[in-house]
């Protein structure tokens, strides 16, 4: 175990509170206009899946776990999981539904994602920052529209549902933040 503060903490990290371990599902830094900076984190308990939400201030002392975080290759999914296989030893592992959470429509084969394990257990996954999809659906370029108006919607070829600007059409590839689907920039392939 290591203790760091709590600022440093991201999603995927594993901290250990009061013996028991947390899968960091999500870390915001909050700093209010006065009074202490704080850091809201929303956890996930490994050992039955109970999450917790909680307040620690920014200099807050913090015990972070020591997991196994490696890269891995993401290969396909089916009923038992989502299965990914380490690219040096070719070891695969499985990882359940419950892990991968709302990741799982971004990850696409051949991927690579650090998978965090804990005693041989994927216990989280970090995906890369961002991924190209095809814009499958979205409403027809008006002409004469600019760059900087508004977005209009769209749905990408993994199904999520985001914003794009207006001279984007069915067909386009973009690139989006796995982290919210967001629109980032078109395609450069």
């Amino acid at each position: 175990m290591v203790k760091v503060i709590a600022s440093s903490l991201r999603k995927g990290n594993v901290v250990d509170k009061d013996g028991k371990l947390y899968v960091i599902l999500f870390a915001e830094n909050i700093h209010p206009g006065k009074g202490t900076p704080v850091t809201q984190l929303d956890m996930r308990r490994i050992g039955d899946g109970v999450k917790v939400s909680e307040r620690y201030r920014t200099t807050e002392q913090v015990e972070r776990a020591y997991v196994e975080e490696r890269e891995h290759t993401f290969l396909y999914a089916d009923g038992e999981g989502y299965h990914f296989m380490n690219p040096e030893t070719y070891d695969q592992v499985a990882v359940s539904e419950a892990v991968v959470g709302d990741a799982a429509p971004y990850l696409q084969e051949g991927m690579p994602v650090q998978v965090s394990q804990f005693n041989g257990i994927a216990i989280s996954l970090v995906l890369p920052q961002r991924a190209t999809f095809e814009v499958v659906e979205t409403e027809p370029t008006t002409k004469g529209q600019t760059a900087s108006s508004s977005y209009k919607p769209a749905v990408l070829s993994n199904g999520v549902r985001t914003t794009v600007p207006p001279h984007i059409a069915p067909g386009t590839r973009v690139v989006v933040m796995t982290a919210d689907g967001a629109y980032v920039e078109r395609a450069k392939d």
